[in-house]
């Protein structure tokens, strides 16, 4: 069994989490849209990954929608005293899987507690404001309404910690004028280097980066750097390419996600993998070759 304790742990809020975490979108069905094909899997694979020692667990109502959090509930409730589940707010699904912004202050608060009923729970860890101003990325614009919405709901107990997703340097410096931040989720791998500053600038002042998509996401990481690298190390090049964000910053959480046991123990195992500056260096050239 991989261990995780080797790639320390970072503070959200008041929370320690191992830097080696869970994220559950991928328990929803093709799409992040409608049931797993295999339920009985999905809850194996979460009680796996708790038994092995993650306490980060990453999720949304959205996705499925309700599923994943139903899935977490029926494989985990009652949640160990050291778990932290986070989860995300300001989307809802169409009919057609579409991802819509829900950004109203009725929208909010529905989003709070449907995450409260279908995880189990009385009060939530963490709370990402899920910026949708462009579904694709960052972009400028306002969150003032929808996060003094989500600060009032922390006033009123139901949320511990608030943390932004999608968002650009701004906002966050934006919603600290609000309540605090614990966490930035925002799109960053090997390839797709664009929040380098950002990370920097968040560890220097204590807060998380959750980079979601590390592996590339619906679009897997393509680099001929780095399957060299990894068949040169004798690991996968998404193994190599987790184990290169766990060295880039220790404020960087990593949720990779998956909805098999197998594929959940070669993520974890990326917990045992050291790499050298030499071997960082060359894949410090994959973005710049991008």
């Amino acid at each position: 069994m991989a261990n995780l304790e080797k790639t320390g742990t970072f503070a959200l809020g008041d929370l320690n989490v191992k830097r080696l975490g869970y994220g559950a979108m991928q328990l929803a069905g093709p799409g992040v849209f409608g049931p797993p094909k295999d339920r009985a899997e999905a809850v194996a694979v979460l009680r796996e990954a708790v038994e092995s020692g993650v306490n980060h667990i990453d999720t949304s109502d959205f996705y499925g929608p309700h599923i994943t959090n139903q899935i977490i509930k029926e494989a985990l409730h009652p949640y160990k005293d050291d778990l932290v589940i986070v989860t995300k707010i300001g989307a809802t699904r169409g009919e057609d899987a579409s991802w819509n912004p829900a950004f109203s202050k009725e929208a909010l608060t529905k989003a709070v507690h449907d995450n409260l009923t279908n995880l189990g729970l009385d009060a939530l860890d963490v709370v990402n404001l899920r910026a949708m101003f462009d579904i694709h990325g960052p972009a400028e614009g306002s969150l003032e309404e929808p996060l003094t919405v989500l600060a009032d709901l922390q006033r009123q107990g139901l949320v511990k910690h608030i943390g932004l997703s999608n968002v650009t340097a701004r906002q966050v410096a934006d919603g600290r004028k609000i309540t605090d931040i614990v966490c930035v989720q925002n799109q960053y791998n090997l390839a797709h280097r664009g929040d380098d500053a950002l990370i920097d600038q968040l560890a220097a002042e204590g807060t998380a980066y959750v980079p979601f998509f590390p592996l590339g996401g619906f679009s897997p990481l393509q680099s001929s750097t780095l399957s060299a690298v990894a068949e040169r190390l004798g690991h996968t090049p998404m193994q190599v390419a987790l184990a290169w964000l766990l060295k880039r910053s220790g404020n960087i959480l990593l949720i990779p996600g998956t909805s098999s046991r197998g594929h959940l123990r070669e993520n974890l195992a990326v917990a045992d993998i050291d790499l050298s500056a030499d071997v960082i260096a060359e894949l410090d050239g994959i973005a710049k070759a991008a």
